[in-house]
């Protein structure tokens, strides 16, 4: 497997790059909320995003979300591309300055992250879809040294999701209620990570 952590595509420079053997190049892009708002307005207002929480926003609504999340320097949000196609949403953030933080007790180099599907249009029907994007995913988040252990918080009623991230090596947690959802957290360490290589 190659890496490349600056790479730059057509269109904005990656901020993470893997060529996945049988796969394909997996990009992590920075979002530009306003080029990119009507693709992830078409993502999160599908019913199967129902827990990502955005089922009635507009495309302006999700602008200004995402305008929003670009002007903290504590939270973060990508699309991940395969071979240059957006295939997934990504956030990342820092649990101490989140909602979450409040929840439970963050441990120093904790990293937060949110990880939304495209369609099935987009071809993630092709098994090992998922596996490929959460190891380029994960080997992103924990590019920097400074991220110690990855932590999840899925809608406890989400079970697809924390399924997913049970076979992806996270340990659970315990379930808190958060103002918006009641959460599953869930946690992957850097050591777990890697002993997956």
């Amino acid at each position: 497997m190659t890496e490349n952590m600056a790479t730059t595509d057509a269109a904005r420079a990656a901020a993470y790059e893997r060529a996945v053997p049988g796969f394909g190049t997996v990009s992590v892009v920075p979002l530009d909320p306003t080029g990119d708002a009507e693709l992830v307005h078409g993502w999160v207002t599908e019913e199967r995003a129902r827990f990502w929480g955005m089922l009635d926003h507009t495309v302006e609504q999700v602008r200004e979300v995402y305008a929003y999340v670009d002007s903290l320097t504590t939270h973060h949000a990508y699309l991940v591309h395969r071979d240059s196609v957006p295939v997934a949403l990504f956030q990342t953030y820092d649990p101490a300055a989140d909602p979450v933080g409040e929840c439970y007790d963050v441990e120093p180099g904790d990293y937060g992250l949110h990880l939304l599907l495209g369609p099935a249009g987009e071809g993630h029907a092709q098994p090992g879809f998922t596996a490929a994007v959460l190891l380029v995913v994960f080997g992103f988040c924990f590019q920097d040294e400074r991220h110690r252990r990855l932590v999840a918080e899925p809608d406890a009623r989400n079970r697809k999701a924390v399924d997913r991230l049970l076979r992806a090596g996270f340990t659970l947690g315990p379930v808190v209620d958060k103002p918006e959802k009641r959460a599953q957290l869930a946690f992957l360490p850097r050591t777990a990570y890697e002993q997956m290589f």
